[in-house]
């Protein structure tokens, strides 16, 4: 199972924790019936396949974001980069590059990130 890929659904739920957390089970079973018109059972099998990956926990009744939204999308970015470019921003980038060209603002952007990480180093 791939830790950060999530189907659809998956997705869907993931967001509506995150606006909602740290939010009850029982409150969740109602937002879950709202929105996706899902039984009690179903919501709980999503909850633990998520649980599982360490996205969200259930303590005590309370379901809880172990990762942050950004969190996530950054260590779905890493998982992506690794399997598909053998871990290499810079194969990622001219890949990226060849199918849309970055504008100025982004050139801008990436190259101040890239000083700023130049910066923390001893």
């Amino acid at each position: 199972m791939d830790t950060y890929k999530l189907g659809e659904m998956e997705e869907k739920f993931a967001e509506l924790i995150w606006q909602h957390a740290p939010v009850a089970s029982g409150e969740l079973v109602r937002l879950c019936q709202e929105a996706f018109s899902w039984k009690r059972t179903t919501m709980y099998t999503m909850l633990k396949r998520l649980c599982e990956r360490g996205i969200f926990a259930n303590e005590g009744g309370t379901v809880v974001a172990r990762m942050s939204r950004e969190e996530f999308q950054g260590a779905r970015g890493v998982q992506f980069i690794n399997e598909r470019f053998e871990g290499s921003l810079p194969l990622f980038l001219t890949a990226f590059s060849r199918r849309r060209k970055l504008g100025s603002q982004e050139i801008r952007e990436l190259k101040k990130l890239i000083d700023a990480y130049q910066e923390e180093e001893p």
